[in-house]
């Protein structure tokens, strides 16, 4: 056991600093964990086998649904809402052109049986959203023409698709008769669309109308919401992907509270997703298998990324009035990678292909497309001119805010206040700082240099908040009944050095800690700790 734990550690650990991989070279840091799963594997050093598809399918599907929650979570519909029609049509249309094409292309000049090459065509045929995301990000890659939330919500949305197509390949692998296929159409997308429809609508009335999720409980419930968005539809015969990416989009744009915090915690959750994946790929794999498929598995790549997936996207977007650098980026971008590997685990799990070997076929695919593409695409984007030089990518996810923060500060405003009875433009307000509104009784003033400010008024100010890079700690203290602050004032309290009180919460409120603040029983001091704080 403790072998095992110490394994995943060393798993983890490499999972964080591959990342000096993805600044450094562009690269997706997957190729290291699927290098790792073949180190540790049959063919490599400790020779694992790990041939269980069933238990693999499984585990890649909770992967997977992560991964595309996170696709939808984290787009900003904002600056998605443009270009929505190109992308849906991508994520559709374009997966079935491409999907049709390489079928026709294996059947015809691989001469691979038609159920095979339609599904070798289905499980290659979506594009990998965490891969684009993860170089779009890393490298601050932001692209003209709104080409970037073009990708991103592409690469989000087109998974579900491709599952459809995924899910009829099999039932024409495992024989069933064509007149099922209607039913099965049908069922994936109604149940789809009405899965995440209804669930995220609870789950946001929940979030804004509710209080019964407190904050530190925010990721477990996301967590059962994602789960619960899955599997309902699936029960039902529906596109549990589908509904997960439809509930993310949902949830993500709703305004909802700590959105930010949430799409920092997927991140890394989704990174743990497409390590689990990948390592796990890369643990069934036989490394010496890929000399019987190198032929067959890299034309369709070259056809894949040269011919099917260009005529998909030109073919859409430039009836749409895409010129040809933008069509010629978006093509390049098609990298495969998890969703493909878990379909082609799905396929494998369900319904064994003996003449041709799916599952390596799709390995080498993927290798090829996030190796090649994927390091390529920053210098491919430079290559056409696609590169913006005066925008941020980041603005087109949810955890960037556009505008800098600022903070909202309350000053009560007594008859001895040095500014009582004077007008703001005789007044010397700090650097930075606006006043916003004046509340006097129960009337609210929006004020002007000439509003005499008077005793009883709440001026409201807005300043820029605080931002550093110097180490700042908060730390909440609570005053008991034998603490020794108890019913002192703060100007009797020896406070450590570099230490200030920012805040007392009592019975709920904030109060503002001033000399002669008292402390009681039940009081919650914020302090307020920096190790070079300048001394006044």
């Amino acid at each position: 056991m403790s072998e095992l734990l110490l394994l995943c550690a060393l798993i983890l650990f490499s999972c964080v600093f591959a990342n000096v991989f993805l600044g450094k070279y562009g690269m997706p840091t997957l190729l290291l964990f699927m290098g790792v799963g073949m180190l540790f594997g049959p063919d490599g050093l400790l020779k694992i086998q790990f041939q269980d598809y069933d238990l693999m399918e499984k585990l890649s599907t909770i992967a997977l649904t992560f991964i595309i929650f996170y696709g939808g979570f984290c787009t900003k519909w904002k600056t998605a809402k443009p270009i929505a029609i190109q992308a849906t049509l991508l994520s559709t249309l374009g997966v079935v052109i491409t999907a049709l094409l390489t079928c026709a292309f294996c059947y015809y000049c691989l001469n691979i049986g038609f159920a095979e090459s339609f599904i070798i065509g289905a499980v290659i045929s979506s594009t990998d959203a965490a891969s684009v995301f993860s170089i779009l990000r890393s490298k601050n890659l932001n692209l003209k023409n709104s080409t970037a939330p073009l990708l991103e919500l592409e690469s989000g949305s087109n998974d579900p698709f491709a599952y459809l197509l995924t899910v009829i390949g099999i039932a024409l692998l495992t024989g069933e008769t064509t007149k099922h296929i209607p039913e099965i159409f049908v069922k994936q997308i109604v149940f789809g669309i009405l899965g995440g429809i209804i669930i995220s609508y609870i789950s946001v009335q929940i979030f804004k109308k509710t209080k019964t999720v407190t904050s530190s409980f925010y990721p477990i419930f996301m967590i059962g919401i994602v789960l619960i968005s899955f599997a309902l539809p699936d029960m039902l015969g529906g596109n549990g992907l589908l509904s997960v990416y439809i509930t993310g989009i949902v949830l993500g744009n709703a305004q909802i509270k700590h959105t930010s915090a949430m799409v920092n915690f997927f991140d890394g959750l989704t990174s743990l997703a497409q390590l689990l994946i990948f390592f796990l790929l890369g643990l069934s794999a036989y490394p010496h298998k890929i000399a019987h498929i190198l032929i067959p598995a890299s034309a369709i790549a070259v056809f894949l990324t040269f011919v099917a997936r260009p005529v998909a996207v030109f073919g859409i977007l430039l009836p749409m009035k895409s010129n040809f650098n933008q069509c010629a980026l978006v093509s390049w971008a098609g990298l495969r990678g998890a969703a493909s590997i878990v379909f082609a685990v799905l396929v494998t799990s369900v319904a064994q292909t003996p003449k041709h070997d799916l599952f390596h076929i799709v390995f080498l695919i993927a290798l090829l497309s996030v190796a090649i593409q994927g390091t390529m695409l920053p210098y491919i984007a430079k290559k056409f001119n696609m590169i913006d030089e005066n925008s941020d990518v980041r603005k087109t996810f949810n955890d960037y805010q556009e505008q800098e923060a600022i903070s909202l500060i309350q000053m009560s405003i007594d008859e001895n206040h040095a500014w009582s009875g004077k007008s703001l433009k005789n007044i010397t307000l700090p650097e930075d700082t606006l006043a916003l509104m004046v509340k006097r009784g129960e009337e609210k003033i929006i004020p002007k240099g000439n509003t005499v400010l008077k005793s009883g008024d709440f001026l409201i100010l807005s300043v820029s908040a605080y931002q550093s890079n110097e180490e700042v700690n908060l730390e909440e203290v609570v005053i008991t009944k034998k603490h020794i602050w108890k019913d002192k004032h703060i100007s009797e309290i020896d406070l450590p050095e570099n230490t200030l009180i920012a805040m007392i919460n009592r019975n709920d409120k904030n109060v503002v800690p001033r000399g002669k603040t008292k402390l009681i029983e039940n009081d919650t001091l914020v302090l307020f700790k920096q190790e070079d704080m300048t001394k006044a």
